[in-house]
């Protein structure tokens, strides 16, 4: 009887830090600066798609031409995750719930709906325009913080290395 008190134990001990394991989410607080995607040609811009002319023709940029080239400053909380970038526009900021509920958040001079969840230790955000529906996933390993994007004007892939 003691013996299988003990295993129950043991058992219940390992599952709760599988659980705890499982469920920890990165924190994506910082500057990041994009990097220039595998196969892109020297003299492309930093985050520039893979075929993208060197120069930086094509006007794709990093986020396939949705403004997301460039570095940008993350914050984050228990709560909420708060985007800075310096646009062509000028400066954007955006803020997310990260407990799936609507955000309202401007993109250039439309508003849109935003949600964000947690899968696993990958952030979905799912934006909704009246041009349709985008989705960012974000996850962070190595040190390097990887925006797969679908919808829109099509699906593309950003990595970011932290520089703050």
């Amino acid at each position: 009887m003691k013996r299988a008190r003990v295993g129950l134990v043991a058992v219940a001990a390992l599952a709760v830090a599988t659980v705890a394991f499982a469920q920890a989410k990165p924190d994506f607080s910082g500057t990041w600066s994009p990097e220039p995607a595998a196969g892109a040609p020297a003299g492309a811009p930093a985050g520039a798609p893979a075929g993208a002319p060197a120069g930086g023709g094509g006007g794709q940029g990093g986020g396939g031409g949705r403004g997301m080239a460039g570095p940008m400053t993350v914050k984050q909380t228990a709560t909420d995750l708060t985007i800075e970038r310096t646009t062509g526009r000028g400066p954007s900021t955006q803020t997310y719930k990260l407990d799936g509920s609507e955000s309202k958040i401007q993109m250039g001079q439309m508003e849109a709906t935003a949600t964000a969840k947690w899968d696993g230790n990958k952030l979905v955000i799912t934006t909704k325009t009246e041009q349709g529906e985008n989705t960012q996933t974000w996850s962070l390993a190595n040190g390097v913080l990887t925006i797969e994007r679908t919808g829109g004007r099509g699906a593309g892939t950003t990595t970011y290395k932290k520089s703050t």
